[in-house]
């Protein structure tokens, strides 16, 4: 089942299908070990990896398994991360969402902003009925974005990855269609 990848705008943000010419802020991004100091895979040491990323975007749009969304910023139309959608699953209509922000956006609400827009096309759109997302429990900046978003702490997988070496735990949360409440906030200006 092929979807088309969407382009999400909220008052910030601009979340769009990444293209070739994202490859070197894409790499820029995930060759950050300050940006990857809790992910579980290390930060890029060649530009290739980001291109095999793109293409791996288009390929999960394509047999319909999720997507994954460039996110400019939109008043100077700078790349700044990424938001994602992944393990599409019909059946159960289901999926999980993960995101990848440089560390100089971090604390003016764009995780938030970028993760909402995702959600409302999820539930509104694909009619999800379940998203869950997972975050290494020493990333609390992750943890308050999900809680923002109405996410439930469902539980801890201990020891489930390494991250730089080192075994660490993951938080799971999951957040369902019911429980979900589209803000009608507006984005405090910065």
């Amino acid at each position: 089942m092929s979807l088309s990848t969407p382009t999400l705008h909220t008052a910030r943000l601009r979340l769009r299908p990444f293209n070739d010419s994202d490859a070197n802020a894409l790499f820029a991004l995930h060759s950050n070990a300050t940006v990857l100091r809790y992910w579980d895979a290390p930060a890029w040491s060649e530009r290739l990896r980001a291109e095999r990323f793109i293409t791996a975007c288009r390929e999960i749009a394509e047999v319909g398994t999720g997507t994954r969304l460039a996110v400019d910023r939109v008043s100077d139309g700078a790349f700044i991360g990424w938001c994602s959608l992944s393990r599409w699953n019909p059946d159960y209509r289901s999926a999980s969402m993960g995101y990848c922000f440089d560390d100089a956006a971090w604390g003016h609400g764009y995780a938030t902003e970028a993760a909402r827009a995702m959600l409302e096309w999820a539930f509104d759109t694909l009619e999800m009925n379940r998203v869950q997302a997972e975050t290494d429990t020493r990333n609390a900046a992750s943890a308050r974005v999900l809680e923002k978003l109405g996410f439930v702490r469902e539980g801890t997988l201990r020891e489930d990855c390494v991250v730089n070496g080192e075994v660490s735990d993951s938080w799971v949360y999951g957040l369902i269609r019911r429980e979900w409440q589209p803000s009608s906030e507006p984005v405090p200006a910065r």
